[in-house]
Protein backbone atom coordinates (compact mmCIF):
# COMPACT_ATOMS: atom_id res chain seq x y z
CA UNK A 1 0.00 0.00 0.00
CA UNK A 2 2.66 2.52 0.64
CA UNK A 3 4.19 1.80 -2.47
CA UNK A 4 1.19 2.85 -4.33
CA UNK A 5 1.08 5.65 -2.35
CA UNK A 6 4.34 7.08 -3.38
CA UNK A 7 4.14 5.94 -7.09
CA UNK A 8 0.37 8.84 -7.05
CA UNK A 9 2.84 11.37 -5.40
CA UNK A 10 5.27 10.88 -8.04
CA UNK A 11 2.70 10.88 -10.92
CA UNK A 12 1.35 14.34 -10.00
CA UNK A 13 4.79 16.13 -9.43
CA UNK A 14 5.89 15.00 -12.78
CA UNK A 15 2.67 16.37 -14.10
CA UNK A 16 3.33 19.70 -12.92
CA UNK A 17 6.60 19.65 -13.79
CA UNK A 18 5.98 18.94 -17.70
CA UNK A 19 3.50 22.23 -18.00
CA UNK A 20 0.42 19.91 -18.48
CA UNK A 21 -3.00 20.97 -17.94
CA UNK A 22 -3.45 22.25 -14.30
CA UNK A 23 -5.31 20.57 -12.40
CA UNK A 24 -8.09 21.45 -9.98
CA UNK A 25 -6.39 22.98 -6.70
CA UNK A 26 -6.54 20.39 -3.89
CA UNK A 27 -4.62 17.01 -3.37
CA UNK A 28 -5.58 14.50 -5.66
CA UNK A 29 -9.38 12.90 -4.50
CA UNK A 30 -9.04 9.96 -2.18
CA UNK A 31 -5.53 10.71 -1.38
CA UNK A 32 -5.46 12.57 1.11
CA UNK A 33 -7.65 9.40 2.78
CA UNK A 34 -5.50 6.90 1.41
CA UNK A 35 -2.58 8.35 2.39
CA UNK A 36 -3.23 9.47 6.11
CA UNK A 37 -4.70 5.52 6.49
CA UNK A 38 -1.68 4.15 4.90
CA UNK A 39 0.81 6.16 7.12
CA UNK A 40 1.90 4.32 10.07
CA UNK A 41 0.76 5.36 13.44
CA UNK A 42 3.21 7.78 15.06
CA UNK A 43 5.63 5.35 17.29
CA UNK A 44 5.10 6.64 20.90
CA UNK A 45 8.64 8.47 22.59
CA UNK A 46 10.87 6.23 24.46
CA UNK A 47 10.51 6.03 27.86
CA UNK A 48 13.15 8.11 29.49
CA UNK A 49 16.06 6.82 30.30
CA UNK A 50 16.80 5.00 33.05
CA UNK A 51 19.15 7.26 35.44
CA UNK A 52 22.83 5.58 35.19
CA UNK A 53 22.69 2.51 37.40
CA UNK A 54 25.75 3.59 40.11
CA UNK A 55 28.32 1.56 39.86
CA UNK A 56 28.44 -1.82 42.61
CA UNK A 57 30.80 -1.09 44.86
CA UNK A 58 32.15 -4.13 46.29
CA UNK A 59 30.80 -5.14 49.55
CA UNK A 60 33.48 -5.09 52.47
CA UNK A 61 35.29 -8.21 53.12
CA UNK A 62 34.11 -9.41 56.70
CA UNK A 63 36.62 -8.94 59.30
CA UNK A 64 39.00 -11.88 59.76
CA UNK A 65 38.17 -13.90 62.74
CA UNK A 66 41.31 -13.84 65.18
CA UNK A 67 43.55 -16.90 64.81
CA UNK A 68 42.78 -19.60 67.36
CA UNK A 69 45.74 -20.24 69.67
CA UNK A 70 48.01 -23.08 69.01
CA UNK A 71 46.99 -25.88 70.65
CA UNK A 72 49.86 -26.91 73.03
CA UNK A 73 52.13 -29.95 72.79
CA UNK A 74 50.79 -33.48 72.69
CA UNK A 75 46.81 -31.76 72.35
CA UNK A 76 44.88 -32.54 69.32
CA UNK A 77 45.70 -29.32 66.51
CA UNK A 78 42.31 -28.92 65.49
CA UNK A 79 40.13 -29.21 69.36
CA UNK A 80 40.29 -25.94 71.33
CA UNK A 81 41.60 -26.24 74.85
CA UNK A 82 40.37 -24.05 77.87
CA UNK A 83 42.12 -22.59 80.13
CA UNK A 84 42.71 -24.54 83.43
CA UNK A 85 40.18 -22.69 86.02
CA UNK A 86 41.93 -21.38 89.24
CA UNK A 87 40.44 -23.43 92.19
CA UNK A 88 38.27 -20.88 94.70
CA UNK A 89 39.79 -20.76 97.87
CA UNK A 90 38.34 -22.45 101.02
CA UNK A 91 38.31 -21.38 104.67
CA UNK A 92 40.34 -23.84 106.64
CA UNK A 93 38.36 -24.95 109.81
CA UNK A 94 39.93 -23.95 112.90
CA UNK A 95 40.66 -25.86 115.35
CA UNK A 96 39.78 -25.22 118.65
CA UNK A 97 41.49 -26.50 121.63
CA UNK A 98 39.42 -28.36 123.78
CA UNK A 99 40.33 -28.46 127.59
CA UNK A 100 40.48 -32.21 128.90
CA UNK A 101 37.46 -31.84 131.13
CA UNK A 102 38.67 -32.49 135.09
CA UNK A 103 37.12 -34.62 136.70
CA UNK A 104 35.72 -34.00 140.25
CA UNK A 105 36.75 -35.43 143.26
CA UNK A 106 33.87 -37.92 144.18
CA UNK A 107 31.50 -36.83 147.35
CA UNK A 108 32.23 -32.84 146.02
CA UNK A 109 31.57 -30.41 143.81
CA UNK A 110 35.64 -29.29 143.67
CA UNK A 111 38.33 -30.31 140.93
CA UNK A 112 41.55 -32.43 141.85
CA UNK A 113 43.16 -29.12 141.17
CA UNK A 114 41.77 -27.67 144.82
CA UNK A 115 43.03 -28.02 148.15
CA UNK A 116 40.25 -26.98 149.73
CA UNK A 117 36.59 -27.09 148.74
CA UNK A 118 33.86 -25.34 150.33
CA UNK A 119 30.11 -26.41 149.18
CA UNK A 120 27.47 -23.22 150.08
CA UNK A 121 24.51 -24.95 149.62
CA UNK A 122 25.25 -27.72 151.67
CA UNK A 123 27.42 -25.75 154.20
CA UNK A 124 30.39 -28.42 153.60
CA UNK A 125 34.17 -28.39 153.70
CA UNK A 126 37.02 -30.69 152.65
CA UNK A 127 40.57 -30.51 151.92
CA UNK A 128 42.09 -32.19 149.66
CA UNK A 129 45.88 -33.90 148.77
CA UNK A 130 46.47 -34.76 144.93
CA UNK A 131 42.86 -35.21 144.29
CA UNK A 132 41.66 -37.34 147.57
CA UNK A 133 39.99 -36.18 150.33
CA UNK A 134 41.83 -35.23 153.52
CA UNK A 135 39.82 -33.73 155.96
CA UNK A 136 35.89 -33.40 155.71
CA UNK A 137 33.30 -32.68 154.93
CA UNK A 138 33.24 -30.50 157.99
CA UNK A 139 30.37 -28.37 158.95
CA UNK A 140 30.62 -24.82 158.13
CA UNK A 141 28.80 -21.65 158.53
CA UNK A 142 28.74 -18.53 155.52
CA UNK A 143 27.68 -15.33 154.65
CA UNK A 144 23.87 -14.18 154.13
CA UNK A 145 21.73 -12.42 151.39
CA UNK A 146 23.59 -9.05 152.70
CA UNK A 147 26.80 -10.30 152.81
CA UNK A 148 27.50 -13.44 150.57
CA UNK A 149 30.73 -15.54 150.38
CA UNK A 150 32.29 -15.03 146.71
CA UNK A 151 31.97 -17.63 144.71
CA UNK A 152 34.59 -19.02 142.24
CA UNK A 153 38.30 -20.23 142.52
CA UNK A 154 40.35 -18.48 144.37
CA UNK A 155 44.28 -18.77 146.35
CA UNK A 156 45.22 -18.66 149.94
CA UNK A 157 46.98 -14.71 150.23
CA UNK A 158 48.28 -14.63 153.50
CA UNK A 159 47.66 -16.48 157.23
CA UNK A 160 46.62 -14.89 160.58
CA UNK A 161 46.64 -17.22 163.48
CA UNK A 162 45.39 -14.49 165.94
CA UNK A 163 43.25 -11.30 163.65
CA UNK A 164 40.73 -9.21 164.94
CA UNK A 165 38.24 -8.06 162.20
CA UNK A 166 38.43 -4.58 161.52
CA UNK A 167 34.80 -4.30 160.54
CA UNK A 168 33.11 -6.62 162.87
CA UNK A 169 35.06 -6.15 165.39
CA UNK A 170 35.11 -9.66 166.25
CA UNK A 171 37.89 -12.25 166.69
CA UNK A 172 39.02 -14.73 164.06
CA UNK A 173 41.29 -17.35 164.99
CA UNK A 174 43.08 -19.27 162.84
CA UNK A 175 42.53 -16.95 159.91
CA UNK A 176 43.18 -18.10 156.74
CA UNK A 177 42.55 -15.34 153.91
CA UNK A 178 41.78 -16.46 150.44
CA UNK A 179 40.00 -13.66 148.65
CA UNK A 180 39.84 -10.10 148.66
CA UNK A 181 37.46 -7.94 151.21
CA UNK A 182 39.08 -9.74 153.96
CA UNK A 183 37.11 -13.26 153.53
CA UNK A 184 39.26 -16.25 155.18
CA UNK A 185 38.48 -19.81 156.71
CA UNK A 186 38.59 -18.62 160.57
CA UNK A 187 37.25 -20.08 163.89
CA UNK A 188 33.85 -18.92 164.57
CA UNK A 189 30.58 -19.87 165.85
CA UNK A 190 28.10 -22.56 164.11
CA UNK A 191 24.64 -21.21 164.57
CA UNK A 192 25.11 -17.71 162.93
CA UNK A 193 25.96 -17.05 159.38
CA UNK A 194 29.05 -15.09 158.83
CA UNK A 195 30.12 -11.56 157.37
CA UNK A 196 31.14 -13.29 154.07
CA UNK A 197 33.98 -15.65 156.00
CA UNK A 198 33.88 -19.47 156.08
CA UNK A 199 33.82 -20.00 159.53
CA UNK A 200 34.74 -23.47 160.93
CA UNK A 201 34.59 -24.78 164.56
CA UNK A 202 37.87 -24.91 166.30
CA UNK A 203 39.49 -28.13 165.89
CA UNK A 204 38.93 -28.29 161.80
CA UNK A 205 39.82 -24.11 161.83
CA UNK A 206 42.95 -25.24 163.29
CA UNK A 207 43.69 -28.30 160.99
CA UNK A 208 42.54 -26.00 157.86
CA UNK A 209 45.40 -22.93 159.25
CA UNK A 210 48.06 -25.94 159.50
CA UNK A 211 47.60 -27.52 156.36
CA UNK A 212 47.03 -24.63 153.89
CA UNK A 213 49.69 -22.74 152.48
CA UNK A 214 50.22 -19.17 150.63
CA UNK A 215 49.21 -19.95 147.09
CA UNK A 216 47.33 -22.94 147.21
CA UNK A 217 43.97 -23.36 145.45
CA UNK A 218 40.59 -23.08 147.31
CA UNK A 219 37.33 -23.62 145.30
CA UNK A 220 34.02 -22.07 146.64
CA UNK A 221 30.72 -23.69 145.12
Amino acid sequence: MLGAVVTSALVVVGAAALGGPASPAGPLPGASTALAADLPAARPAPAAVPAAVPALVPAAAPAAAPAAAPAPAGGSGGSATKAPSTPKATATPRTTATRAKVALVPGTPCTATAKACVDIAEGRAWLFDDGSVTRGPAHIMTGDQDDPTPIGTFHVQWKAEQYTSRQYLVQMPYSVFFADGGIAFHEGRQDTSSGGCVKLGHEDAVAWFAYLQVGDEVQVH
